[in-house]
Parts: C-alpha cells; sequence; structure tokens
C-alpha cells in the first residue's frame, strides 16, 4: 500500500517509523515532512494546510490511505475533502474536530452529555472575564478558545496573573476572541488516546506528558517537553471507567450529534480526589505522547488502521516494558527563539531512539527548524532504567547553548499539579 502522512513533526516521524515496520506498506509519502522523516520516507514540499495540492499528489501517486498528524488541517476540513475527492483518510471531519478546535464548544458538549470537566464560563468581552474572576477568585484557568499549538492556557495562581492573561489572550481589554475561564483542578494528569470510528473506541496506554518549559513544572506551557509510557500509578479499573465514561460518551455524543468521529481521539484528564476529569480534547495523536506509546505497540501500526475502518476490533497488543522520551528545545521556546542551530550525527543504540520534530536536513547535516527540536527517547524494562537512557543519550551528544531540556522528566510517578 502507498501511505501518505500529513504534518511535519515528532508525532508524524513517530507515525512514520511505527509504519515502516509494516510489511504492507510500499510507499510513504510526509507532506511536508522534516529532516529526519526523510530516512524514511519521501518528503514532498506540499503544506500541510494545501488541501487541493495534497488531494492531487494523493491521486497521482494512488495514495491508499492518508493519515494526519497536526489539528490544524482536521480544523480546515481536510478529511471533508479526501471524503468528497473519494479518498481514503483516517481522520476526524471538520465537526467532529471541533472537540479539539473551540474549547467552549468542547466544555458545552461536555456538560451537554455530563462528561466530568472543570466548572466552567466562557465570554466574548475581556471586561466580562475580568469580572467573573475577581468574583471567583484564584487559582483558575484562562484558556483562549481556538488552537494555540498548547500554549494558549494560563494556570493563573492570583487574579492579577489571570487578568493579565486575559488581555493576552483577547490581545486588548474588549477584544473579541473567545476566553474559556475554568475550575483550577488539583491532581496529576493523564493522557488517554484512542482509535475511534463511527461509535467503536479501542484505547492505547495511557501516558503522561510534562508541558512546563523547566524543571519542577516551573515556566509557561508547552506543547510538552517530555513524556513516559505506560502510567503506573493509575489502576486498570481507573481506565476501563475512562473509556465507559468519558470515551466512549463522546464518541457516543459526537455520533449523536451528526458527525460521527473516524480517527484518534485525545483525553487530557486530570486524575483529581473525585475521579478523573477532562482537561481537554484533542482530535489527533497527542505529541509528545505518541512518541512514547507508539515503541510499545506490539501490533502492526497499519493493520489497526484498516481493522478500525472497517469495524473490526484492533486487538492491540502491548511490550511489557516502560518508554520515556525527552524533548531537546530550541533556547527560548515556547518565546522567540533562532532557527538553523546544527545538531550533531544523531546516533543510536538497541536501547534508544531519536524522534525528529523541528529539524531540517542541509547540505552541512541537520540543523535546528522550530522550537521543540527533537525527542531523545528510550525502552526498558523499567521507568527508571528507560528515561536514564534517554537522558544518557542528550548527555554524550548534546553540548550547545542553542538548545535546553528539562532535567526531571519522569523522574517522579506523578508530576504536574495545578496544570490545567
Amino acid at each position: 500500500m502507498n501511505l501518505l502522512v500529513v504534518g511535519s513533526g515528532g508525532r508524524e516521524h513517530s507515525l512514520i517509523m511505527k509504519l515502516h515496520e509494516s510489511e504492507r506498506v510500499d510507499q510513504i509519502y510526509a507532506a511536508p515532512g522534516n529532516g529526519g522523516i526523510s530516512n524514511l520516507a519521501t518528503c514532498v514540499n506540499i503544506n500541510e494546510m494545501d488541501m487541493e495540492r495534497l488531494v492531487e499528489f494523493a491521486r497521482e501517486k494512488e495514495i491508499d490511505l492518508t493519515i494526519v498528524g497536526p489539528e490544524a488541517p482536521l480544523l480546515a476540513g481536510i478529511a471533508d475533502r479526501f471524503h468528497e475527492a473519494g479518498l481514503a483518510i483516517f481522520a476526524p471531519s471538520q465537526k467532529a474536530a471541533l472537540l479539539e478546535g473551540s474549547k467552549r464548544y468542547a466544555k458545552d458538549f461536555m456538560q451537554k452529555y455530563d462528561i466530568p470537566t472543570a466548572d466552567y464560563a466562557s465570554f466574548t468581552k475581556a471586561t466580562d472575564a475580568k469580572a467573573y474572576i475577581n468574583k471567583i477568585g484564584a487559582p483558575v484557568v484562562v484558556k483562549a478558545d481556538g488552537l494555540a499549538a498548547g500554549k494558549g492556557v494560563v494556570v493563573a495562581n492570583t487574579i492579577e496573573e489571570a487578568v493579565t492573561a486575559v488581555d493576552e489572550l483577547t490581545g486588548d481589554e474588549d477584544g473579541s476572541p473567545v476566553i474559556v475561564v475554568e475550575e483550577c483542578l488539583v491532581g496529576s494528569e493523564l493522557s488517554l488516546m484512542a482509535f475511534v470510528h463511527d461509535g467503536n473506541v479501542f484505547p492505547m496506554l495511557p501516558a503522561r506528558d510534562y508541558k512546563r518549559a523547566y524543571d519542577d513544572d516551573e515556566g509557561p506551557n508547552t506543547g510538552g517537553m517530555g513524556a513516559y509510557a505506560p502510567v503506573a500509578d493509575v489502576s486498570s479499573e481507573t481506565l476501563e471507567k475512562v473509556k465507559e465514561n468519558i470515551l466512549q460518551v463522546t464518541a457516543d455524543g459526537i455520533k449523536q450529534e451528526g458527525h460521527p468521529f473516524t480517527g484518534i481521539l485525545y483525553a487530557g484528564l486530570m486524575m483529581t480526589a473525585d475521579g478523573p476529569k477532562v482537561i481537554e480534547f484533542n482530535a489527533r495523536f497527542g505529541d509528545p505522547e505518541t512518541q512514547v506509546v507508539l515503541p510499545l505497540l506490539q501490533n502492526d501500526l497499519l493493520q489497526v488502521f484498516l481493522d478500525v475502518l472497517d469495524g473490526k476490533d484492533p486487538e492491540l497488543e502491548w511490550e511489557a516494558k516502560s518508554c520515556a522520551g525527552v524533548v531537546l528545545a530550541s533556547a527560548g521556546y515556547p518565546g522567540p527563539y533562532e532557527k538553523g542551530a546544527p545538531l550533531p550525527e544523531l546516533t543510536t543504540d538497541e536501547n534508544s531512539f531519536v524522534v525528529h520534530a523541528g529539524t531540517r536536513e542541509t547540505a552541512d547535516g541537520i540543523v535546528s527548524d522550530g522550537g521543540r527540536v527533537l525527542l531523545a527517547g528510550a525502552k526498558a524494562d523499567t521507568l527508571p532504567e528507560a528515561i536514564q537512557s534517554a537522558y544518557d543519550w542528550l548527555d554524550q551528544h548534546i553540548d550547545s547553548d542553542a538548545f535546553f531540556y528539562r532535567k526531571d522528566i519522569a523522574r517522579t510517578a506523578t508530576p504536574s499539579k495545578l496544570m490545567n
């Protein structure tokens, strides 16, 4: 089969690494891909948002299945356009992807279908949002309604911080963008992704990621600075409840709304004293969770996609190991940063792997081309062994002020307090 993977980040590289193992795969194309993906797939210079060129390319190369990584093309309707063209794609429709694309829509949806989540209110005027914040007090969470690459969330410990966040997210005192203000949940975070099609839900292993930029969960929110899987402090009984009371209810609800969900449903959860509550939904593979979950999958990933689309149980099987990864980021991320910093030869051994995120191939080698540059990962029998191998790799390969990484990923079992 010929496959097309849309996207250019670490999630897409991880998908291609796994798809490359399948004996059923003939050719993999990536649009646009990155410096690491080019070693496993043919990268084509088509922007992920250029729907017409992607459709034209899929027809020209007789693509049997397209898999979409990033959220932006989902919200732009890439799945709808491919279906109109009679092309197979594993991705949710534009309306189904609103679960990620609009935080207000997602919160209203959860309220309607009695899915546990934080109390909230949404506003179209900054002054109204500030008045509400002054009324309920802090800590409180302020979110931009739309896509923000993991950085449109501010966990404010004081009213002053929350008011400043409103100004930053709206741009002016009475800005029109929608702002969602939420109760601040306390607990440890958990990410649970599932393959979904027409009401059928097949969960993957639970993972835990680290969103703050710096050690000890300090600094601004990012797209994720590291992750590990599975998560040992969450019982199988709890995971089953999450499947039935959150993932399945969501799949059934979105179908009832008239736009059944096909693709990856990601639930970002807070494990509170009152049980699991949804922080957010994503309508695609998580990043960096995908990079530590897929290496543990024993199934042929292409066959999983095909089984799910055919309404069959893919009978997911997982290695009885741990996988951990640490993100190497450009200095300054998630704020302004420079591109083009050279990377060393990224050799790995049987205990480690590297997933490229923001890299570019040049005549002189691989250079940085994004905020999150790569993920250093490893599998092992235990989590401490896995994360130590990842850090050993970084210590041996990275010695440049152009990059930084957190030193405490997976060092404790229960990170990420007050992080919704």
